[in-house]
């Protein structure tokens, strides 16, 4: 009996042992196959990580909780959940704010050299301190094995301008927005009044002008005698970054071959600004003589932004300079306000051959940072690889997202802020989608944003009438100035000089911005004559545009040299 039992523990222990051996060596595979997944999840654009990373995120915001359904914050939303799902990570913001005052809370983690793992930036001058400070990663090695393939696609579309100003000495240090090229500004009027008048649509600036006038003259809002409002304009009159914004007016100046505040060549090949040469006191001569007649608003030197939407969603005011994307932001609320508001998109020739002249600078302004020293630099391009890549070309992906599209959730509801693109997006959106509705492409062919505005733009076109708002700012800027921007013919006057500083400009440009502000408000609102322009170019020379000038001349000679 005693043998028995004997032989039985020894069986059990036996088993015992071939037990832990087989738990023991399970466990070895499972940490191998851990390991594997792990380092494939560091090394490529869409692996999944095995155990959730965790990173900070200075997260800049949107107006209204950036209209996302109630419940969702910036820490657990649609695109968060989709990408813990995806590859495993989750972001805990630092620190939440907008505009203005995300910024000062950037500048106080900078100064206090305690900035989050990953920081949206949208200031060069704190792009460059970051890197002068050594607070933030070189993204070369990451951008190389985790950025995919469409992602180093899409920022092959810019060309090699796209990584100047977020690569220091040959590294990149940050990963840029992208800024899709939308185009010159089309001026935007009141379709309605202009059939109420039985005015043609503009095909020059003086057919734009006759147009103002009548609206403002013969009154067809019904706003009374002398309260329809002229052209809007912002107090700025026209963009310092090349892509001229809402409300400002460089389509007139370049019609008089003039690009105020960009480093241009003039007719001989030297390098100017544009701000100072003949070409722009002729610009101011119209300005001053539209301002004089009404024509443009008389009291744009007070406007703000806000102010100025108010107007045109009140029907006050019928006619405005503004991008392709206008009828989202401010004239999908003018539709809400007043439904027979009817708002099309025209877009003036400046040149003698038909076409439209415009700057453009460097596409980007923006940017993602790493700070120096995290673990996992590679988060930041896997992010953008999941949202801007596969995302889009997965008609399975998360019909949450879908739903935020449908609600016109906010851009800023995205844990990067920013946005990666094709330069051409618009125009290929546009050509997409008018080939699908022609029967010449299949919708599942469509990107996922695609489709999105693919089933507002049919929505609207099966019953216009009866449309809503936003399904009418979806056509009326995906198709009707989509498809404006890929008939006309546009010319592109590039600039030689931009988010850099000279030695002398950093010291001086402040004084002769002002300078140049006041002398160009004066000259259009007739405070001062036309020939005061050239009393302004003289101190501006004089008090450091002269040193300035010849400062860049040499850095873009030295640039050139380079390549």
């Amino acid at each position: 009996m005693k043998k028995v039992i004997t032989m039985l523990l020894i069986v059990i222990y036996f088993c015992q042992g071939l037990l832990g051996c087989f738990e023991y060596s399970e466990a070895q595979n499972n940490n191998s196959d851990r390991d594997n997944q792990y380092e494939e999840a560091c090394i490529t654009p869409f692996g999944k990580y095995p155990e959730t990373i965790t990173y900070t995120l200075g997260k800049i915001i949107g107006a209204n909780n950036s209209n996302m359904p109630g419940g969702d914050t910036y820490e657990n939303n649609a695109y968060t959940r989709y990408l813990k799902e995806k590859i495993n990570v989750q972001n805990k913001d630092s620190f939440e704010a907008q505009d203005i005052n995300y910024n000062n809370m950037v500048a106080m983690a900078i100064s206090e050299e305690n900035i989050p793992d990953i920081m949206f930036v949208d200031n060069y001058d704190y792009l460059k301190l970051l890197v002068e400070k050594d607070m933030i990663e070189d993204l070369t090695d990451v951008y190389e094995k985790c950025a995919s393939d469409r992602i180093k696609d899409i920022y092959k579309s810019y060309g090699e301008e796209i990584f100047e100003s977020s690569t220091f000495n040959g590294k990149l240090m940050a990963l840029p927005e992208t800024s899709i090229d939308s185009g010159p500004n089309m001026i935007w009027l009141r379709k309605d009044w202009m059939d109420k008048l039985g005015l043609d649509a503009p095909k020059t600036l003086d057919d734009v002008e006759k147009i103002i006038d009548e609206f403002i003259t013969k009154d067809p809002g019904e706003n009374g005698p002398g309260n329809t409002i002229g052209l809007a304009c912002a107090p700025e009159v026209t963009s310092d970054n090349g892509y001229s914004y809402m409300f400002q007016t460089d389509i007139i100046f370049s019609k008089y071959n003039a690009y105020p505040k960009q480093w241009i060549k003039d007719e001989n090949g030297d390098i100017v600004y544009g701000s100072v040469t003949n070409n722009a006191k002729n610009a101011l001569g119209y300005m001053s003589k539209l301002y004089n007649k009404g024509i443009l608003d008389n009291k744009f030197l007070v406007r703000t932004q806000s102010n100025i939407q108010d107007m045109i969603i009140n029907g006050k005011c019928g006619s405005f300079f503004s991008l392709w994307w206008a009828p989202n932001n401010p004239l999908m609320d003018s539709i809400k306000n007043d439904k027979s508001a009817d708002w099309e998109p025209y877009m003036i020739p400046t040149d003698e051959d038909g076409s439209t002249s415009f700057c453009i600078q460097n596409p980007n302004k923006k940017y993602v940072v790493v700070r120096k020293g995290y673990e996992h630099p590679e988060v930041v391009m896997k992010i953008s690889s999941v949202l801007f890549d596969y995302f889009n070309s997965n008609n399975d992906s998360a019909q949450e997202i879908k739903q935020y599209y449908r609600d016109n959730v906010d851009p800023t509801a995205r844990p990067l802020g920013i946005n990666i693109d094709y330069k051409d997006a618009v125009i290929k959106s546009y050509r997409n989608i008018n080939s699908v509705l022609n029967g010449e492409m299949d919708s599942n062919s469509l990107q996922l944003i695609e489709y999105s505005y693919y089933e507002q733009v049919k929505r609207y076109l099966n019953d216009p009438q009866n449309a809503t708002p936003q399904d009418w700012a979806a056509y009326t800027s995906r198709m009707d100035a989509g498809g404006l921007l890929d008939r006309s013919k546009v010319k592109i006057i590039k600039t030689y000089f931009y988010n850099k500083e000279t030695e002398t400009m950093s010291k001086l440009w402040w004084k002769l911005e002002d300078l140049e502000k006041q002398a160009y408000l004066k000259i259009i609102t007739g405070e001062e004559p036309i020939d005061y322009f050239d009393d302004f170019v003289d101190r501006w020379y004089k008090e450091g545009g002269r040193k300035i000038t010849d400062e860049v001349r040499d850095e873009i000679n030295k640039n050139t040299e380079k390549n």
